[in-house]
């Protein structure tokens, strides 16, 4: 009979499986397995592949049998190449199993973008990872892939995350990108034009626009902007509170894409085929939370200091004044002057509402800074409201 290795901490069991697991070793492997679980008893069990190089389909059997035996059961230090199997056939839905992680270092690697929730590099020619600030990401990062994976099924131009590594003290998500190039970095090079950009950035706009995602999967962008009057609870007028929430609630439920965090350093353009990246905020609902991202991005973001999209964007917030003028027109092409003035009150608004919440979001409620930022956004929130009697575009 097959030795296993194990070794036992109260109720948790551990046993190692390791080398090529078929049919040809599956029973043995499965003898020695249950030999060991009915001897030492456990209330978790824990099935350490470190060592594992190939687990067949009789090998997977095997893992559903002992999960039978024990109220849990978990694979923990999974191969890569094992871990594609197990997620192919289903057994990561089934069962609780966590990859080993290869180690990178992003240290003197360029960074190509950043936003609240990380950090993105390029690794080599061919590679870029995301960084999220938050050391303790694996939900986030797997949340991510997922919506990125149902971008890609709909249609959309999507950097495809294909690996999860170590980075530091936390975790990161490769993407494929061979000589890709920002949107920003094209721009300030000069290898494209504003015009150029703002065409792009429209046709993208309205493909996700165009675009239908699962509701039942995907999360709804106005649970989420609801979230953004509560951030701003107490620091606004009551009326003006109640009233904003009245024109958020009203917005129709759609299933519509929104990217959630559209602008040029989002948009990564390889062999002249624009690619978006940072799902991370995909969800469904109206278009106008979308270019309202995009209007906080090169116009809203700059209202407490126009430096800050200057630093942001690597681009004058002058430029980026202009570049929104021209997505608004290119998006809304058709409509009167009137109703462009209308729609875009509505996107400042939303805009507003979002950019307020951002001192209690981090954690700087109560600061100068912090005030400033809810003096300059409740200041536009008042002036803009009285003209907006809905929010939907």
């Amino acid at each position: 009979m097959t030795d296993l290795a194990f070794s036992k901490d109260g109720d948790q069991l551990t046993i190692a499986f390791a080398g090529h697991i078929d049919a040809t070793r599956a029973a043995d492997v499965e003898e020695a397995a249950r030999a060991i679980v009915e001897r030492e008893g456990c209330n978790e069990l824990v099935i350490d592949c470190t060592d594992l190089s190939f687990l067949s389909s009789a090998g997977i059997r095997i893992v559903l049998r002992l999960a039978k035996m024990v109220p849990l059961l978990k694979l923990v230090n999974v191969p890569t190449d094992v871990y594609e199997v197990l997620d192919m056939t289903g057994l990561t839905e089934m069962i609780e199993v966590s990859k080993i992680y290869r180690t990178i270092s992003v240290e003197g690697c360029p960074v190509i973008g950043y936003g609240a929730n990380g950090v993105v590099y390029r690794i080599d020619p061919e590679t870029i990872c995301k960084v999220p600030r938050n050391a303790q990401s694996l939900p986030d990062i797997d949340r991510e892939r997922k919506l990125s994976r149902a971008a890609f099924v709909a249609g959309i131009p999507t950097a495809i995350p294909y690996d999860v590594v170590r980075v530091g003290d936390g975790f990161g998500t490769v993407f494929e990108l061979l000589n890709a190039t920002s949107m920003a970095d094209l721009l300030i090079q000069g290898d494209y034009s504003l015009e150029v950009v703002a065409k792009e950035s429209v046709e993208l706009l309205k493909q996700m626009a165009d675009s239908s995602l699962d509701p039942a999967t995907i999360p709804s962008v106005k649970e989420d902007a609801l979230t953004w009057i509560d951030d701003i609870h107490g620091e606004i007028d009551p009326d003006v509170e109640n009233r904003l929430r009245e024109r958020f609630e009203a917005v129709p439920e759609t299933d519509r894409m929104v990217h959630g965090d559209f602008h040029i350093k989002n948009v990564m353009v390889q062999n002249g085929e624009p690619l978006l990246i940072d799902l991370d905020t995909l969800s469904h609902g109206d278009p106008v939370f979308d270019l309202a991202t995009t209007y906080s991005a090169y116009v809203g973001y700059g209202a407490v200091s126009p430096k800050k999209i200057d630093d942001f964007l690597g681009i004058s917030h002058v430029e980026t004044a202009k570049l929104w003028d021209l997505i608004l027109h290119g998006y809304l092409a058709g409509r009167s002057k009137e109703e462009i003035a209308a729609a875009e009150d509505r996107i400042r608004l939303v805009s507003a509402v979002r950019l307020m919440g951002q001192p209690k979001r981090h954690g700087k409620l109560g600061t100068a800074d912090g005030d400033k930022v809810i003096a300059t956004y409740r200041r536009i929130i008042e002036e803009t409201l009285p003209r907006v009697n809905h929010i939907a575009l």
